[in-house]
């Protein structure tokens, strides 16, 4: 459910609520008693079923069917990504997820600028400077800001170097249009739960041509890729996220209306509040912002108190919630990093609730905010 205890989901960007197409096709996939490994009539059904799933993931990246790899979710498709292609170099922006940072020991950092976008430049002199094979990853979205990257002039430059390129679109895929062959990348990493699929399932979709070793040996399931039985239910309910999601970036100017109507009263209330690569194109349903004076974690909090679920940074072991390293790779100043709160929108967001966000956010920075900022307001 997308509200709990008359809560307001503002954090479409850790996880969409599951859409009920999505949620009908697990359901219904889960009464089927098949192995789509087997050849009798029951494992011919389950594999009709993944493999209609994969039509339709195809389709939200303008893929080949053949191309798509499904995995346990976005890390994995990542880290099968990076580890599968067995390039001695990876160089990645510096706002990149985790999963492709850590990927493999040795990520080369490419740096951002103010904006948080690439550095091509950079990328450029970083490629030129060793002529070891290597494969670039960049996100077509960046999952904190919004930031939309130049991945095809990205791949430009990778291609020139004879480099691979890796996309991470996991949050961008079901916002904005994609197509796989126009961004000119080799591979796409997919996630179900950030289109309002289910969690633990995603895809790695390949371009014609590229190969790939498997990181999980032991069967022969996706080409060969992916050993282990796949997870059908979950495959089923990507597929019809997936189809649901494609349909839905038609629609994606009213979702940036709403945004750019919250961020023009936010910042009405709170001037001097910045908004992180407002200058730049970004995601329809993203903004990511400060509130001088006032913790991260603490908003967090007051604002859940308040009915409405946001984020910030990235989270720990612990559970406490650390500088965004994105925002530190943007050249933001670490005290400042630490006052900064995502909110991302979605599908069913309204402006009914928006307006009232707006509200709560506004007394949250009169009671919490810096004392001279306020009182200058």
């Amino acid at each position: 459910m997308e509200r709990a205890h008359d809560m307001t989901y503002l954090d479409y960007n850790a996880t969409v609520p599951i859409r009920a197409a999505s949620a009908e096709a697990v359901r219904s996939t889960l009464e089927i008693a098949g192995n789509a490994s087997s050849v009798h009539r029951f494992g011919r059904t389950v594999r009709r079923v993944i493999e209609d799933a994969r039509e339709q993931v195809a389709a939200l990246v303008g893929a080949q069917p053949s191309g798509v790899i499904f995995t346990s979710g976005g890390t994995e498709a990542n880290n099968l990504a990076l580890g599968g292609a067995a390039r001695p170099r990876i160089a990645a922006g510096s706002t990149e997820h985790p999963s492709v940072l850590r990927a493999r020991p040795g990520v080369e950092t490419v740096r951002v600028d103010r904006n948080g976008v690439i550095d091509l430049d950079d990328l450029r002199h970083r490629l030129a400077s060793d002529a070891k094979p290597a494969i670039v990853s960049i996100m077509l979205a960046n999952n904190e800001t919004g930031v939309i990257h130049p991945v095809r002039e990205t791949a430009e430059i990778a291609r020139t170097f004879g480099a691979l390129v890796h996309c991470d679109a996991v949050q961008a895929a079901g916002r904005i249009a994609i197509d796989m062959g126009r961004l000119g990348v080799d591979m796409i990493s997919l996630s179900a739960h950030k289109l309002g699929g289910p969690p633990g399932v995603g895809a790695l979709v390949l371009a014609d041509g590229v190969e790939i070793a498997p990181l999980l040996l032991g069967g022969g399931q996706e080409r060969r890729l992916r050993a282990g039985t796949e997870n059908a239910p979950g495959i089923a309910g990507f597929g019809a996220a997936a189809a649901d999601a494609r349909g839905e970036t038609l629609s994606a100017g009213a979702l940036s209306a709403l945004r750019d109507e919250m961020e023009h009263r936010l910042s009405a209330a709170t001037p001097d509040a910045r908004i992180y690569g407002a200058s730049v194109q970004r995601l329809p349903n993203t903004t990511c912002i400060s509130m001088p004076g006032v913790a991260s974690e603490t908003q967090i909090m007051a604002l859940d108190l308040e009915g409405y679920a946001v984020s910030a940074g990235s989270a720990c072991s612990s559970g406490k919630v650390e500088a965004s390293h994105v925002l530190l790779a943007m050249g933001v100043a670490e005290a400042e990093a630490r006052t900064a709160i995502r909110i991302s929108l979605g599908w069913r967001t309204t402006r009914a609730e928006i307006t009232n966000f707006v509200e709560a956010w506004t007394r949250l920075y009169r009671r919490l905010g810096l004392p001279s900022i306020v009182s200058a307001a």
